[in-house]
């Protein structure tokens, strides 16, 4: 049986009908079987932005895994590393797959990686997750599992060429803190479709920074849902979206229990013709979710003419006892004023350019924490500009 969620305000008694999604920004109920999914054609919401032709057949059932990933992590002394069949009792734990690609991805893996930090421990290194696509189809699935009151930073480094669809799950025991890093800096052939699930557990602290730079087209689903009272969760993303790209971010924040706080802040850059940018942020409150604190922002800055942007905020509240709820969505061009204003001072154009980008990017990559990562971000936004100038 499938739930219809109520207009905001309106009572919930009666709501259930059979038939309709639990949430109406979704086509179908979740559900680990692919089959649960029809074939998308582009009208539905959720795929409506997204060039359906130019994911290679992993939203209709024809990619058949033909080549694959090599995925190397390092970890600190105590992490436990495991690769494990779909039986696990950890696979699946965060929640299901929400759209097609997301179970065909479920159903088509072999092996999924497990990285487990014990209970209690405190990380003084970053575990790192290299993920290098080496050519054709693949299909993946990561559980992130962090024990009650450990502390850990996880960085997964995306880099080469694939068509890649996968699930990534982070499981955040009570009292728990993750900061989780995606990089995706695939080469400008990659194809690469992931949900992410965070678990946030009681009193749990859940971080997220998605950088986004290479591959043709990229579609991220991260979503949030919370397992108990006191949970926190930050979703950062910075993504740099260049001549050809097709860059989208869709999340999803799920407040159905009492006393949890969610922020949201994605920043983007665009350059190039038919570089298209697409961010879609849905905050749903339930009515059970009394004491919420919820705030969503998208920023994205314009370099050069034929680039397009679609920033959607979607904010829908079941109950008025809650603490706060907004959101803010902007789009705007490179201004030339701000240009003007540090030439005037000696600095050349292309390096006034470079410090406006770097300071429109900065307090996101501040997020990260990972200093290397930082400064080879940062170099990225510089080469990225340069190949831009004339």
């Amino acid at each position: 049986m499938a739930e219809t969620i109520p207009a905001a305000g309106a009572t919930t008694e009666g709501a259930i009908q059979v038939g309709q999604p639990r949430d109406a920004r979704v086509s179908a109920p979740a559900s680990y079987d692919v089959a649960d999914f029809p074939v998308p054609h582009g009208r539905e919401e959720e795929w409506r932005f997204t060039p359906l032709e130019r994911l290679r057949g992993l939203h209709d059932g024809t990619a058949v895994a033909t080549g694959g990933v090599k995925v190397e992590v390092s970890a600190p002394e105590g992490v436990t590393v495991e690769t494990v069949g779909r039986d696990d009792a950890r696979v699946g734990k965060a929640g299901k797959p929400v759209d097609r690609v997301a179970a065909q991805a479920y159903s088509s893996f072999e092996k999924a990686g497990v990285v487990s930090v014990p209970k209690d421990a405190v990380l003084s290194e970053p575990v790192r997750i290299s993920v290098h696509g080496q050519g054709g189809v693949a299909f993946g699935h990561q559980v992130i599992e962090v024990g009650a009151f450990a502390e850990a930073v996880v960085v997964i480094d995306h880099t080469g060429d694939a068509t890649l669809a996968a699930n990534v799950e982070y499981l955040i025991g009570d009292g728990a803190k993750l900061t989780v890093v995606s990089v995706q800096d695939w080469d400008d052939t990659a194809v690469h479709a992931a949900q992410h699930t965070a678990l946030v557990g009681r009193d749990a602290t859940f971080k997220s920074v998605v950088v986004t730079f290479g591959g043709d087209v990229v579609r991220l689903h991260p979503r949030v849902v919370y397992g108990a009272p006191g949970g926190e969760a930050e979703l950062y993303g910075l993504y740099f979206t260049d001549e050809g790209q097709h860059q989208e971010h869709r999340l999803f924040i799920d407040h159905d229990t009492p006393h949890c706080r969610s922020n949201v802040a994605y920043k983007g850059a665009l350059q190039g013709r038919d570089a298209h940018a697409v961010w879609i942020g849905d905050v749903l409150i339930r009515a059970e979710a009394e004491g919420t604190d919820t705030y969503e922002l998208n920023r994205n800055l314009v370099l050069t003419d034929g680039a397009r942007v679609d920033s959607v905020p979607n904010l829908e509240i079941e109950t008025g006892e809650i603490v706060g709820a907004g959101h803010a969505s902007a789009t705007g061009r490179f201004e030339d004023e701000q240009l003007f204003y540090l030439m005037a001072r000696g600095i050349p154009a292309d390096e006034a350019r470079r410090l406006v980008v770097r300071g429109f990017f900065a307090e996101l990559i501040q997020q990260i924490g990972v200093a290397d990562l930082q400064e080879r971000l940062l170099e990225k936004i510089d080469a990225e500009l340069e190949a831009s100038v004339v």
